[in-house]
């Protein structure tokens, strides 16, 4: 079986990419399709992938700046010729489930949002602290965007989501149904300890929409040693709201990372993410996760077993759950064993199964 992999952009590391990691170890052999690559900004081992970009690739200053650009990408994949292909499978936050595929194609979308900037525009204005400009250049274009998403969501055969408030979107903004298959978590990378310490744990990008002003306000209130790993644009905000107990580490090894995950009181989670694989990370590690009860975190964080959720993104809520908090309630063993059904293994066996699943019934 031919299969191409289409992907939105390669200019940046995250959570897409992480499955898109995994997609490569599936088919190794498949070439990637994507908007833009920026070699620099990526893991060394992508150079050794057959990764094919788009014309945008040629235009200056998009590597750094991709978002100003973002009403030219459904020109850039629906250009793309895909024939030759059994099956094309689009790893999707943007616009990539927008290329077309020939009439013996079939096509899966690996869904991790609906593409938000044309959904929610202003959220995604908030999440990505864009400027006065893209607010007025945009929004005039937004019918045509959803026009055309919606469109190109009709074109796929089959949808998987990565969670239940994913699924949701999937269902209201594309009338689709879907399939659930949680993103894939290097397990392995993470082992419970004997002993533990005192602090709690975020590890995050430091940007707004994650919330963790909510847990420094509530851990300044509570004198609790709070440890925050990860760098971005709102760092100094956070720095100016923290008080004596909080400690900014900024980027730490994987093998630091490991060692605070396992070693945490607690996993803090305090915003409303999609999916969230830092958590499952920490559970992982045996460490209970204190989690806002909204996306992902419904789908993760199991209430007295893998951890428990306050239920107002405020830092009364959180406050209300620390002081009702006791780790000594949670067995590492079954949070690990929680997390195990998470692991890489366990997302490739269920993806493999609904490709095998679904190409049967389009046959």
């Amino acid at each position: 079986m031919r299969v191409a992999l289409v992907h939105d952009w390669l200019n940046q590391r995250g959570g897409a990419e992480n499955v898109l990691e995994a997609l490569v170890e599936m088919f190794p052999r498949a070439p990637i399709y994507t908007s833009i690559y920026w070699p620099r900004a990526m893991p060394s081992c992508y150079r050794e992938w057959d990764i094919r970009p788009s014309w945008l690739d040629r235009l200056p200053l998009i590597k750094a700046h991709h978002q100003p650009f973002l009403p030219l990408y459904p020109l850039a994949f629906q250009h793309f010729d895909l024939s030759g292909y059994d099956l094309i499978l689009s790893n999707k936050s943007g616009f990539c489930h927008g290329v077309r595929a020939p009439t013996s194609t079939k096509h899966i979308c690996y869904c991790l949002t609906p593409t938000r900037y044309v959904w929610d525009f202003e959220g995604y204005i908030a999440q990505e602290g864009l400027g006065p400009l893209a607010r007025c250049l945009v929004p005039p274009l937004l019918d045509r965007l959803r026009n055309w998403d919606l469109a190109a969501a009709q074109r796929v055969m089959a949808f998987v989501a990565i969670s239940r408030e994913i699924q949701a979107r999937i269902s209201a903004f594309y009338q689709r149904d879907s399939t659930i298959i949680y993103p894939p978590v290097d397990t392995h990378r993470f082992q419970p300890v004997e002993h533990w310490e005192e602090h709690l744990l975020i590890v995050s990008r430091l940007v707004p929409y994650k919330r963790i002003d909510l847990a420094i306000e509530a851990c300044t209130k509570l004198s609790l040693p709070l440890v925050i790993i990860g760098e971005g644009r709102d760092k100094g905000r956070l720095e100016a709201l923290a008080g004596p107990t909080v400690c900014f580490l900024g980027r730490v090894s994987d093998a630091e990372r490991a060692r605070y995950m396992s070693r945490c009181r607690a996993f803090l989670f305090p915003g409303r993410e999609d999916f969230g694989i830092a958590p499952l990370e920490a559970q992982a590690a045996g460490r209970p996760v204190i989690a806002y009860a909204a996306g992902g975190a419904l789908d993760t964080v199991i209430e007295g077993v893998t951890g428990t959720l306050f239920h107002e993104p405020a830092a009364e809520s959180l406050v209300e759950a620390l002081l009702g908090f006791g780790e000594e309630a949670y067995d590492p063993r079954a949070i690990r064993q929680h997390a195990e059904r998470f692991d890489i293994a366990v997302f490739k066996r269920k993806l493999r199964a609904f490709i095998s699943e679904t190409l049967g019934k389009g046959s």
